[in-house]
């Protein structure tokens, strides 16, 4: 379960010119009896979290008091930072905070809470401008000459006071801290691991005693971001993408955000959001394509992850007695199924992944029977060829099974290693310093130190994946299982099984040395 705390006491959207309105007061329609802003988020925290704490101002507290929960009064910032210190440390679960007036997909709540990242906040960035020749520009403006213009900017409702990178928040800003090229702004759901509970803790109640020093604009999430970033937590981030986020604070902006809602597809991009984005080139280009369709009517039917991944099961049975034959029309049949047996393992996740229901027992059936189909094939093929007089490739197919298995016992033994692995710290700073240049310095710091040795070799290889063809061919030399089962669909219906053997052999072992040498250096590392 996740643990929901509601942020009524922020501030919200400023700017507008009209005086805010709580949440439970803003109707979603005009319609007679219609839900109110409120009514909606609590609907979606309340399948989460059937007990959710909302820390609210005095004036708001009735209008949560109709739901489920606890509700918690704050007169003012101070007292709302430590109000949300008590409520996680009492917290035995993963965190999921939120403010009360927003209107947000069910999909993108699942998106964030669903993220393994210990931490991770929703942001969006500021559009960059670009010189004549389309590339972005950037600025190097003393921290001293950009603290004035800070908070005069607002984007989304709230004031441009983070610097984001690639994938997480590098500083945060507030009236009394600065931050260099503010870039994003934190919009705020926030998701943390239950693990850094006492840090986010021990943050906010040193903020609640800076709470004299900030501004009417500072928002309690980007407050809670900046301390969770300075103690040396690495949050994440994620843009919205094709899923819609709004804060609303007046009628007019809940008007407007119900309408601009309704454009968005929110079915398909949960059905997108089934398919798994680190997928290697033939399962992303023959596979993905169409199988999410597959995946969506098979869920509105009822069908479960588990009946499909025995379609599955049957098919890759199927295309090893197709192979068995030893005939030209079954090693062609035999490599179709084999096709789409594997769409079937690709569908199973992806129904499980839209429809959400997950099970260990799922997870172990797809496991196993992954192995289990790909070796059932490969004696298929083993019998074909002595059935059809071709010489006995027995031997090859055990080598291939050898170095495939050999294979999965360092997948699977490098990421329990992994898994136990101490997160590389990163740099703090005190909450009470105004400015993020020394921040800025220590990551600087330490970004050069991690840019040498074997490391540096590490950093210049992942910098590559960034081009397009170093990308795939990084995916398609770990002959990952989409690229094996079309290597033996291919091979076996056009040639006969000792190339399909041989194909396996050589590339699963420039597949292996690859892998090996990689988890090696990064082992060094």
């Amino acid at each position: 379960m996740t643990r929901v705390v509601l942020l009524g006491a922020s501030p919200g959207p400023i700017g507008s010119p009209e005086p805010h309105v709580p949440p439970g007061r803003l109707a979603l329609t005009s319609l007679p009896g219609s839900p109110t802003v409120l009514d909606r988020l609590y609907g979606q925290v309340l399948s989460m979290d059937p007990d959710p704490v909302a820390i609210v101002r005095p004036e708001e507290a009735d209008d949560h008091r109709r739901f489920p929960g606890e509700v918690v009064e704050s007169a003012d910032l101070a007292a709302g930072l430590r109000a949300l210190a008590d409520a996680v440390e009492r917290a035995t679960d993963n965190l999921f905070l939120i403010p009360a007036g927003v209107v947000i997909h069910d999909e993108l709540i699942y998106q964030i809470t669903k993220s393994k990242r210990g931490a991770l906040a929703l942001i969006v960035k500021e559009p960059r401008p670009e010189d004549a020749n389309g590339e972005p520009i950037e600025y190097e403006t003393p921290i001293e000459e950009a603290q004035p213009e800070i908070g005069d900017h607002v984007f989304e409702g709230l004031p441009v006071r983070s610097r984001v990178g690639r994938s997480r928040v590098i500083s945060v800003g507030s009236a009394h801290h600065a931050v260099t090229r503010p870039n994003a702004v934190i919009l705020g759901p926030l998701h943390l691991h239950q693990r850094h509970a006492a840090t986010l803790a021990e943050a906010a109640r040193e903020l609640a005693d800076l709470a004299h020093l900030f501004g009417p604009e500072d928002d309690l999430v980007q407050l809670l971001v900046l301390g969770l970033v300075r103690k040396g937590v690495s949050v994440g981030t994620r843009g919205r993408r094709d899923l819609f986020f709004s804060r609303v604070g007046t009628q007019a902006e809940a008007d407007e955000a119900v309408t601009v809602m309704a454009t968005y597809n929110e079915d398909r991009a949960r059905l997108n959001n089934a398919v798994k984005g680190a997928d290697g080139f033939f399962t992303t280009y023959f596979v993905s394509t169409y199988s999410r369709f597959i995946a969506r009517w098979a869920a509105r039917r009822g069908l479960t992850p588990n009946q499909v991944t025995l379609i599955s099961i049957a098919l890759g049975v199927l295309s090893a007695l197709a192979f068995a034959t030893g005939t030209r029309a079954g090693a062609v049949a035999g490599g179709l199924l084999i096709y789409f047996a594997f769409v079937f393992d690709c569908v199973d996740g992806q129904v499980a992944r839209y429809a959400r229901k997950f099970g260990v027992l799922g997870a172990w059936l797809d496991a196993t029977f992954d192995r289990a189909k790909e070796y059932v094939v490969f004696a298929g093929l083993a019998v074909g060829s002595v059935v059809a007089g071709q010489g006995d490739v027995w031997t090859l197919a055990l080598i291939a099974l050898s170095v495939q298995s050999v294979r999965h016992l360092l997948d699977f033994s490098y990421g329990a290693a992994s898994r136990r692995r101490p997160p590389n710290p990163l740099p703090t700073l005190a909450l009470t310093v105004a400015d993020d240049r020394q921040l800025r310095d220590a990551l600087e710091k330490r970004k050069a130190s991690r840019s040498t040795g074997v490391r540096g070799l590490l950093k210049m290889w992942t910098k590559a994946g960034r081009f397009r063809a170093v990308h795939w061919a990084r995916k398609m030399i770990v002959f990952p299982i989409g690229e094996r089962f079309a290597a033996i669909a291919i091979t076996a219906a056009l040639f006969e099984p000792r190339v399909t053997f041989l194909t396996l052999v050589i590339w699963g072992c420039v597949a292996a040395t690859y892998t090996l040498t990689g988890r090696l250096m990064r082992s060094l590392a």
